[in-house]
């Protein structure tokens, strides 16, 4: 099978992009990392038409989105709307042209109509139910990050305990999320490409660990990985979901179960960026 991953330089989409290489499947790959011709906010990209009428099924992972630092200075701002509107509008377009059965990578705060985010993913939903495809929604997946600029919680600590050994907080760290390792992700996904015809299209799909931790101990774990770290939560509470909690829908779990547990997929972040350190300074 031939898969086209849209966003395969991505934190999701590059771990995707191994493994399903891993599994001996074709992968076109698009990124606008990877050159200024696979910008998806313009119209009428004929490398992305030839891609997608060459390939059998699409993963929509792209998106100009970070972690709540990001979220919290952009998300709200013209060029992340625009952005992300724009991307939607083209990609979208084509795939109604093409007729290909895609998966669109949602969010569980796509019912959060406080966030710019959280819309614009709702909108995405939207577009992909009139195309009769597969909206999944992520719930804070984390893996080895390359653009640090718009990090997430635990490679932002991480960096902090690595470099630092003090991990200063935006919040107080009360607030509860789902972590799922990308790992795990990117199996689900290939699974649900193997099922896509036979899945339920007004059923959620919540890719996710099914596991609440807070905040304050995810840094806590992170700090026992480097001896003599701090942990200094602020006084502020979460203002980017501002306190609101999804419960995760359960159906997914009969085609696929997470296999890593957050303290495993820690470990390996921090192997990696220790090594990744390591050898920088050489």
């Amino acid at each position: 099978m031939k898969y086209l991953v849209l966003g395969s330089s991505g934190q999701i989409g590059s771990v995707l992009t191994k493994f399903l290489i891993d599994q001996k499947q074709e992968v076109l790959e698009f990124d606008i990392a990877r050159s200024p011709q696979e910008d998806l906010r313009f119209p009428c990209n004929e490398i992305l038409r030839q891609h997608m009428m060459a390939t059998d099924f699409v993963f929509f992972l792209a998106f100009d989105v970070g972690g709540s630092r990001y979220l919290k200075i952009y998300q709200h701002t013209f060029d992340f709307l625009s952005n992300n509107a724009r991307l939607m509008a083209n990609t979208f377009e084509l795939l109604r042209e093409t007729h290909m059965p895609f998966v669109f990578a949602s969010s569980q705060m796509s019912n959060m109509s406080f966030s710019t985010y959280g819309v614009l993913k709702a909108l995405g939903e939207y577009y992909t139910r009139s195309l009769n495809g597969i909206t999944v929604k992520f719930w804070n997946v984390y893996g080895i990050e390359q653009d640090l600029a718009k990090a997430h919680v635990i490679t932002d600590f991480v960096l902090k305990a690595r470099d630092h050994q003090c991990i200063d907080m935006m919040t107080d760290g009360t607030e509860e999320r789902q972590f799922l390792y990308a790992d795990d992700c990117s199996e689900c996904l290939f699974l649900l490409s193997q099922f896509y015809e036979t899945l339920n299209r007004n059923q959620a799909l919540h890719i996710t660990s099914f596991e609440w931790v807070k905040i304050l101990d995810v840094a806590g774990i992170i700090a026992e990985l480097f001896p003599g770290t701090v942990v200094n939560p602020a006084n502020s509470m979460d203002d980017v979901q501002k306190g609101q909690r999804n419960e995760p829908d359960a159906y997914i779990l009969q085609h696929w179960r997470p296999r890593t547990s957050l303290r495993e997929g820690i470990r390996r972040i921090v192997d990696h960026m220790t090594k990744a350190s390591v050898q920088n300074k050489r």
